[in-house]
């Protein structure tokens, strides 16, 4: 099914036709129909499977432009995601008269208040964040229209739930709810059932990112070979834009330190980085104007980046699972992808242990020896 055959209006549709949306996912030829039907939703799917449109396209379709409060509000668990989210729902209303705020926490709030008393269509942020603006009076819900928990298993692992139901309280009775996540457990589905009535479930399991779309490859090195190796693979593979991962910050901001010394366009981003320095880092890489951005393991979740196509585990992850969290950043919507993990040779144990989990070959592979510099 194409965008095109959406009963939405034009303009949306120029905006999708903007981002090179034709023919949709999955997960928004299931979504979107019952959505614009004005149906409540549960939706088990990963970022990358293009949920965002899933849940943007309908939310901007219910807005009143003459209405002046806010009638959208989007919950997500981190201040990238949210960023992100509202970057993509404003491009999709790039030809209305969207007004789309990002609120979150360690910025100035003055400028969120700011613009919340000029006027916004829908609100994307943080649970504490948003609560913090109605506990002040400067964000009011009671013309909110469609609300939307996006990856709620990750709002629960960090210990949202309180919040989530606090704010979900002072919402409006009738309006269309949404709850979006990588897995449906016991805690989601006791969410959902309290404040998500007569929902639809979609399930896009089958669909979402699968390891098998990846190219998964290692290399058995000594620790003290990981640089040379690195740059080394960064030539020998043309390598143009790349997400590399470490698992300590320290390794983070020395490897940073030791590309930039040898001329590569690199920076870091963790979470002791300004937030604004974190924005920008981010920014410059999705925009590819960054070839190389170093990153942590925590990092790993938040980040929402279509179209990376190499991950490089400078570091083999510490929990097993992690793996899935980064190599996931690459092969996104569609997209195919090359993962490369560096495992020292004490670390054979903990590479059996993710080949295991992921249930597909990670291939090892090695530099010619004549390749040299």
């Amino acid at each position: 099914m194409n965008f095109n055959e959406l009963s939405i209006s034009d303009e949306v549709k120029r905006g999708l036709a903007d981002r090179g949306f034709g023919e949709m996912f999955p997960i928004q030829e299931q979504a979107i129909p019952p959505m614009l039907d004005g149906k409540n939703i549960i939706g088990q799917a990963k970022t990358g499977t293009g949920k965002t449109a899933a849940f943007g396209v309908p939310m901007i379709e219910v807005l009143d432009w003459e209405d002046g409060r806010v009638q959208g509000l989007v919950l997500a668990p981190t201040r990238e995601l949210a960023v992100q989210i509202a970057e993509d729902i404003t491009s999709y209303g790039k030809y209305t008269p969207l007004r789309v705020l990002t609120v979150y926490g360690g910025v100035s709030i003055e400028r969120q208040i700011n613009e919340l008393r000029r006027g916004v269509h829908i609100v994307v942020g943080t649970p504490g964040r948003i609560m913090d603006h109605m506990r002040r009076g400067t964000l009011e819900l009671r013309g909110v229209k469609a609300i939307v928990l996006d990856e709620a298993d990750r709002m629960l692992d960090m210990g949202f739930v309180d919040d989530i139901e606090w704010i979900l309280r002072r919402t409006p009775k009738e309006k269309q709810s949404s709850l979006w996540s990588a897995t449906i457990d016991d805690r989601t589905q006791r969410l959902a059932g309290r404040y998500i009535p007569n929902a639809e479930m979609i399930s896009v399991s089958k669909d979402e990112i699968a390891v098998e779309t990846i190219d998964q490859r290692y290399m058995l090195i000594a620790g003290h070979e990981k640089f040379d190796t690195l740059t080394r693979l960064i030539e020998y593979m043309d390598i143009d834009r790349a997400l590399i991962f470490c698992r300590r910050r320290t390794t983070v901001d020395r490897l940073t330190g030791m590309l930039k010394r040898e001329r590569f366009d690199a920076e870091a981003i963790h979470g002791q980085l300004s937030q604004a320095r974190r924005e920008q880092v981010l920014r410059d890489f999705r925009e590819a104007k960054l070839t190389f951005m170093v990153a942590t393991e925590v990092a790993a979740r938040g980040l929402d980046i279509v179209d990376v196509p190499f991950i490089i585990n400078y570091d083999i992850p510490d929990d097993p699972f992690m793996y899935f969290h980064r190599i996931g950043r690459t092969a996104r919507a569609g997209k195919s992808g090359v993962a490369v993990t560096f495992v020292t040779y004490e670390q054979s144990d903990e590479l059996e242990r993710i080949e295991a989990l992921t249930g597909t070959p990670i291939k090892k592979m090695s530099l010619p020896p004549s390749f040299l510099f």
